[in-house]
């Protein structure tokens, strides 16, 4: 070997340990033995989630035959039975993420200490792009896994949703046995209407133009809808907070304040009357932990 192909070969080597220097750490692989409930962080990291953010089951109400459905949906899945993705959409605030978070600690629960526990895992919108390589690492692991995205839509010009197609198509492998796909959404087919409306209105053939991106609901068994609740069904779900949080109060005190925090903010909800409650136990000097 030369003289020049000496340097140039430690110059080589050079390069090489300082592009390793950069390189980020190889991701550990998936422990799903941490926690019952992980945050997904691409490309490959799954953030344990020491305590949920949740209500549980039996405080939410006013979606009763949509709780029971999923609840149902929820524990074929856990026992190892044929189940449906399942997509939940309609009204703000009417607890479609809330049900998603007490389904899997509904199923848990009723399954019992000595069953193997059900995962849960949320991904982000942004991160979508990224499923199809999760459902691959998945795939491997011994339990049976949710995957939840919160408040899942796409915009125009958005092909990211190419990925959830997949993913829950699975491709020539399917869909992994193990894995189901539970989303919540405000619009029925994840689309704004006003997009579809402009695709039908330039295109050759209205109806091709859109079946791609409308064909991504189909792709969910399970399309549970929420809808706006009563007065009664809000002050139901008011009661169930005030009794849960220990609050010690009776109706009378409450009643008249919680329609008027309803009427200042034009809607009844799940989400209000939590907020209400909130608002209530402050103005007490009591705490609510729920």
């Amino acid at each position: 070997m030369t003289a020049l192909e000496n340097d140039q070969l430690i110059l080589l080597r050079r390069i090489a340990d300082a592009l390793e220097r950069l390189a980020p750490a190889p991701s550990p692989p998936a422990d799903l033995e941490r926690a019952d409930c992980f945050v997904f962080q691409p490309p490959a990291t799954l953030q344990p989630v020491p305590k949920v953010n949740r209500v549980p089951v039996e405080l939410l109400r006013g979606i009763d035959r949509s709780r029971e459905i999923l609840l149902e949906n929820t524990r074929r899945f856990a026992a190892g039975l044929p189940a449906n993705n399942a997509l939940l959409w309609g009204a703000r605030g009417m607890g479609k993420s809330s049900l998603v978070k007490a389904a899997h600690e509904w199923s848990n629960r009723e399954a019992g200490a000595d069953a193997a526990p059900l995962k849960l895992i949320e991904i982000h919108r942004e991160d979508i792009d990224h499923l199809p390589a999760l459902m691959q690492v998945l795939r491997m692991q011994p339990f049976q896994i949710l995957l939840f995205c919160d408040d899942l839509s796409f915009d125009h010009d958005d092909t990211s949703y190419k990925s959830l197609k997949a993913a829950l198509d699975g491709g020539v492998e399917g869909r992994p046995a193990n894995v189901l796909f539970y989303a919540t959404s405000n619009r029925r087919h994840l689309l704004p209407r006003n997009m579809m409306e402009n695709e039908q209105s330039t295109a050759i053939n209205p109806g091709e133009a859109v079946e791609e991106k409308v064909s991504l609901s189909d792709r969910f068994g399970l399309w549970l809808g929420f809808h706006k609740c009563s007065q009664d069904d809000y002050l139901a779900m008011v009661a169930g907070y005030v009794r849960e949080g220990g609050l010690g109060v009776e109706g009378e005190e409450w009643r008249a304040e919680a329609l008027e925090w309803s009427t200042t903010r034009g809607n009844r909800s799940g989400r209000v009357a939590y907020q209400f409650v909130q608002d209530f136990a402050g103005r007490l000097g009591k705490r609510f932990d729920i």
